[in-house]
């Protein structure tokens, strides 16, 4: 596949959120309609990039994985065509929802990274459903009770929780800023 972009962006080696964090500082230097390659390594990226441009009114193109490193196509949109960048407002820091997991509180958590970030540590009985699998995987949520969404900085279960809500979701909390300072006990995946 022989795509042109107008500018490349190399994203290697950097973890979630810096890919988004660096292609919306890229993207604004571009003219509507010209094309952003993100050269990203991160697995994850993929996901992240789609949720965002979907969110922002940017057209995520598609991705070619070439030598583990996953090239990102996004068309940036015109003015009238852009959204502005929402964050989700119902949000709980990690003191908040370690204070209802230790009152033996009925929640679900759900963990948006991907299972290789799973693995190396998780919060108890978290099911996990990367954030690019929500769409397919909704099914497996019960509606029902509170969620609280859990992504390694509080980027992706940004994105995961507008995603649910707008799905019919009522009692979902996205969890800042992620596992990345989580204090509390987790488990790992032998």
């Amino acid at each position: 596949m022989n795509i042109t972009a107008n500018e490349i962006l190399d994203a290697k080696g950097l973890a979630c959120p810096m890919p988004i964090v660096k292609t919306k500082k890229a993207i604004t230097n571009l003219d509507p309609g010209n094309v952003l390659e993100v050269l990203a390594t991160d697995k994850g990226s993929t996901a992240d990039l789609k949720a965002w441009s979907e969110g922002t009114g940017h057209q995520y193109l598609g991705t070619v994985e070439e030598d583990d490193v996953l090239k990102h196509y996004i068309r940036r949109a015109s003015d009238h065509e852009t959204k502005e960048e929402k964050k989700f407002e119902h949000v709980i820091d990690l003191d908040g929802l370690q204070q209802k997991m230790e009152a033996n509180e009925d929640v679900a958590v759900l963990d948006v990274r991907e299972p290789a970030e799973y693995a190396f540590g998780h919060i108890a009985n978290a099911k996990n459903i990367p954030l690019g699998e929500i769409d397919d995987r909704i099914n497996e949520l019960g509606s029902d009770k509170e969620l609280f969404i859990i992504c390694r900085t509080g980027s992706r279960s940004d994105l995961a929780a507008q995603k649910l809500t707008a799905k019919g979701f009522k009692n979902v909390k996205n969890v800042v800023p992620g596992m990345s300072q989580w204090n509390g006990p987790t488990e790992k995946n032998n």
